[in-house]
């Protein structure tokens, strides 16, 4: 099992970018970011760009994984974003990883000017745009019409420095998204069933994300796929465990090991932020990060 982190694009790059170095000195195995214009109680805060946050972060490192956590339809369209994509994987040296998901509803489904989406229109999008930016990160040409998104004569050379393309770790839990986790996905990504965050316990979590898992095998099976071709990422903090899991070493280890067993095989951990809903002991998370990989093997 894996430990990565995400780190909050909060901070201006002078401080910011020592959060990604010492990421690295930890060994995380990758270093995420949130791709939102804004989020939640950080709104009327500082938030920075994800994708110049992240080629910034590709130059201050040099061996740990980096990627987002999500992106999503909400405000950007594949041919753009394919194009960043492609020179930021090029910056890194071949260390990105995309995470995807459909979006929702929130600052970033109406900051430009638009109704939010309902869910079967976030769903539609989301089904038109990951083939399409697969199309678009593994041709040199691309001319695609779609009902939501088009390209005509789209060039992206020299493509990826990861071959065929970098990898997709896709968010999703519903049957559609799944089915693109299936065919489109190097990696799956949840953060659990929201349903039961604020009154489920950490049982009824893990009846859930096991259900989930079943529901991405028999996706993977109708593509005539291996579930096990996927790896399986659980972003952390929006369980029932909330924060405990980051409250020691052994609480840590106790929780990775029940996830590893329904077939995880990374874990991401929020990078603390004082008087928030990640905050933690700085000093218990580096330790989480040091030490637990040994205990879990």
């Amino acid at each position: 099992m894996r430990l990565s982190t995400v780190i909050l694009p909060i901070h201006r790059w002078s401080e910011g970018q020592k959060t990604w170095q010492r990421a690295e000195e930890l060994g995380f195995h990758a270093a995420y970011t949130y791709d939102h214009l804004s989020w939640r109680t950080f709104r009327d805060g500082p938030w920075f760009g994800a994708l110049p946050t992240l080629t910034a972060a590709a130059a201050a490192t040099t061996r740990i994984r980096l990627g987002t956590l999500v992106t999503s339809p909400n405000f950007r369209h594949p041919v753009t974003l394919a194009k960043e994509l492609i020179t930021l994987d090029d910056v890194s040296g071949g260390r990105v990883t995309l995470g995807i998901g459909a979006g929702g509803n929130g600052f970033d489904a109406t900051v430009l000017g638009q109704e939010p989406w309902t869910p079967k229109e976030r769903a539609d999008r989301f089904a038109e745009f990951v083939p399409l930016l697969d199309r678009l990160l593994t041709e040199d040409a691309v001319t695609q019409r779609g009902t939501f998104y088009s390209a005509d004569e789209a060039r992206n050379i020299p493509g990826c420095v990861q071959r065929p393309r970098l990898p997709f770790a896709v968010a999703a839990t519903g049957p559609r998204g799944l089915r693109l986790a299936a065919r489109h996905g190097q990696a799956w990504v949840t953060t659990g069933d929201p349903k039961i965050f604020e009154t489920g316990t950490p049982e009824e979590s893990v009846a859930a994300l096991r259900g989930q898992i079943e529901k991405l095998g028999k996706a993977c099976a109708e593509t005539g796929r291996e579930v096990a071709e996927l790896d399986k990422f659980l972003l952390t903090g929006f369980t029932p465990d909330r924060g405990r899991p980051l409250e020691s070493v052994d609480a840590f280890v106790d929780f990775a090991g029940r996830h590893r067993e329904l077939g995880f095989t990374e874990l991401v951990l929020h990078w603390p932020i004082p008087d928030s809903d990640f905050a933690a002991d700085q000093q218990v998370f580096e330790r989480i990060a040091t030490e637990a990989p040994a205990q879990l093997g």
